[in-house]
């Protein structure tokens, strides 16, 4: 079975929609002229050309495309003759889809070529507001200066959103932390070694609840951790390298219960939605997420830590044009009202640009210049 490959061009110049293989280029040109000559002059190209592309795509396809015979015209194999009607079909019944294509494509790229549109490409731990915020930055009006803002958001783990933003693959990452954190924790051996004053600045966006997903009722009374353990609930965990993994073991760390003593600590689903559905189903009895995982998938949902939602860029990149209209976009009451009214959301100092150290406070640069201080002159 051979595999299809698209491609396609960018030009100034208007032509129809097509998709189109030069082989089948080759095999009109060629059948209709009735010679590899006559083909290769009517394709422009010379007759050594034409006659090695043929060969090359024989070798390639396994199979004969041209009969030769002595004192008779060339004409294609049976191969070759349904290659074409297959080709002739194909684009009869795609052309409409074909034509869309295009239309999207160039839609597309003519955003490109506008100076009023900004693309912000963002990693980030997964959150419900910031799947909200591409959709609101989308609606007119909503972006000053802009006539649109895109959100070009992949979510992944939080310790691999910062590792995509430190590789130059976006130009923002998303992840979250505990509420007050503190120093020399999980959180801080996590987020540290990535994360460098004078180099990234931390925007403010969030503050949400995470919490127990339960059945309806919370049928194990399940309140804490510790009744996770006690009760050998079902337990659905995250993978390592997201932030609710790092909040887990920050929360069991604090409490003094051991991973190995809840029941399933090795079991790791992919997102708060997949938690969320494997309590549902009946398959696991509870799993850390944020309530809106646990409202739409119709589950009770047991507070246990406040976390904010950090957003961090580059500070070289604080005066692109695309952050500067998401910071501004941040800041408006529009948008801070929506995010109010998300289930354990609600805006934190939401596209202000923050103090690393104040935020996350695990530099103490007094506590440096005292020990410089206190060192003997040389």
């Amino acid at each position: 079975m051979h595999r299809l490959q698209l491609h396609y061009t960018l030009s100034r110049d208007s032509s129809p929609a097509q998709v189109r293989n030069p082989l089948i280029d080759l095999l009109q040109a060629v059948s209709t002229q009735g010679s590899i000559s006559g083909g290769a002059r009517a394709l422009g190209l010379s007759y050594r050309h034409v006659w090695g592309e043929l060969k090359r795509w024989e070798g390639e396809l396994g199979h004969e495309l041209l009969v030769w015979e002595k004192g008779q015209s060339a004409r294609l194999s049976e191969f070759g003759a349904k290659l074409m009607w297959a080709e002739r079909q194909a684009q009869a019944r795609l052309a409409p889809q074909i034509e869309a294509l295009r239309g999207e494509l160039e839609r597309s790229f003519a955003q490109a070529f506008d100076d009023a549109v900004h693309v912000v490409t963002l990693y980030a731990s997964h959150d419900d507001a910031l799947s909200a915020l591409r959709e609101h930055a989308l609606q007119p009006g909503r972006v000053a200066g802009a006539t649109q803002l895109h959100l070009d958001i992949r979510f992944t783990g939080s310790v691999d959103a910062i590792r995509a933003l430190n590789e130059g693959r976006c130009v923002m990452a998303g992840f979250h932390t505990l509420q007050n954190t503190v120093r020399k924790t999980l959180t801080e051996r996590t987020y540290k070694p990535l994360l460098q004053p004078g180099l990234h600045k931390i925007i403010g966006f969030s503050q949400r609840t995470q919490g127990l997903m339960v059945h309806k009722g919370n049928p194990l009374n399940l309140h804490s951790l510790q009744d996770v353990a006690k009760r050998e609930a079902r337990y659905a965990n995250r993978a390592l390298g997201t932030g609710t993994r790092v909040v887990l073991d920050e929360l069991l760390s604090q409490t003094e219960v051991s991973a190995q003593a809840i029941k399933g600590y090795d079991h790791s689903e992919p997102s708060h939605a997949a938690v969320a559905h494997a309590v549902a189903s009946g398959q696991r009895d509870t799993g850390l997420g944020i309530a809106a995982a646990a409202e739409r998938a119709g589950l009770d949902f047991v507070p246990l830590a406040q976390e904010r939602y950090h957003l961090v860029c580059l500070k070289s990149a604080l005066k692109q044009p695309g952050i500067e209209a998401l910071l501004k976009l941040l800041k408006t009451p529009e948008w801070q009202a929506e995010v109010a009214r998300m289930a354990g959301q609600s805006p934190l100092q939401s596209g202000e640009v923050l103090s690393l150290r104040r935020v996350l406070p695990w530099w103490d640069y007094r506590q440096q210049k005292q020990l410089i201080e206190a060192l003997p002159a040389l």
